[in-house]
């Protein structure tokens, strides 16, 4: 009979150790997709800060350009107040296209390039993109991990009954957000 309680008293152990090891594990992957999100969006504002500055280096080369200016000057404002993941990727997305169109248009001025000032936010917002990009790595990763913890055996027979529910991917909404960008430059 001890021999029989003490086993029963084992499992219970077990159990609760596996139970409180499972939940710190969902914890701390929640954690670290908050955490990556909100890296997406330190970046994105980062690049939103640069994004005046560039537009005005431009614009004293290129006045007759003011659509390109206005589009990126909304990408800014639609990007800043952007709320939810689906916002903040589609404003991504179009903040990209602005950014690239103005790329483009100070490509057609020679003597813009050679600027140092305008050289530096360009070099600026290039490392911006690139740390935007990783920000986005990290997070569809550690989405991915916290997901996949939810939905295999054992943690999923406790996982939605403890409040967790799958995480959404940082992605891309509109098939033409994934399309090079196209610039006319108009004389």
């Amino acid at each position: 009979m001890t021999i029989v309680l003490i086993l029963i008293v084992v499992l219970i152990l077990v159990v609760a150790l596996w139970f409180i090891l499972a939940f710190n594990g969902l914890i701390r992957l929640r954690n670290e997709v908050a955490q990556g999100l909100s890296s997406i969006d330190v970046q994105l504002k980062r690049r939103a800060d640069l994004i005046p500055n560039l537009v005005e280096s431009v614009k004293g080369y290129a006045t007759h350009e003011t659509a390109a200016f206005e589009s990126v000057s909304a990408a800014r404002a639609k990007a800043l107040g952007a709320q939810t993941l689906d916002e903040k990727a589609a404003a991504d997305g179009e903040m990209q296209a602005a950014v690239g169109k103005l790329f483009a248009i100070a490509e057609a001025y020679p003597e813009l390039r050679a600027v140092e000032s305008f050289l530096q936010l360009q070099n600026e917002l290039s490392a911006t993109e690139d740390k935007i990009a990783a920000a986005r790595r990290y997070y569809n990763t550690t989405v991915r991990v916290y997901n996949t913890k939810q939905q295999t055996i054992p943690t999923s027979l406790i996982a939605s009954a403890l409040g967790h529910a799958p995480a959404e991917y940082y992605r891309l909404k509109d098939d033409a957000e994934r399309q090079p960008v196209a610039v006319e430059l108009g004389a």
